[in-house]
């Protein structure tokens, strides 16, 4: 089976949803260190209450993250998937081997 030609939307679409799941792993990643930075105390008697924005913005990160992973993931399984388009024209395509 050879993969001569893909869906540049179907790329894109697959790959935005991988790049969301990983920007969401990372978001709680960087919640989890704003936590711990948050719970430090301020240097030389500053205001603690300061540092409680980190954990706002470790919170933020979880929101954040996914949605602009997922769509540079889209935007990059977009050329990708053409690219590939492309290449295959000239090299034939992906073999596959099936059972």
């Amino acid at each position: 089976m050879i993969i001569r030609r893909v869906g540049v939307l179907s790329v894109a679409k697959i790959s935005a949803i991988i790049a969301a799941v990983i920007g969401l792993l990372a978001g709680i990643l960087i919640f989890l260190g704003s936590l711990a930075g948050s719970a430090m105390p301020a240097p030389d008697g500053a205001n603690d209450a300061g540092m409680a924005w980190m954990s706002g913005l470790g919170a933020l990160a979880i929101i954040v993250f996914p949605i602009l992973y997922g769509i540079f993931g889209f935007i990059g399984g977009a050329i990708q998937g053409f690219v590939y388009n492309i290449a295959a024209k000239f090299v034939g395509g992906v073999s596959i081997e099936t059972e």
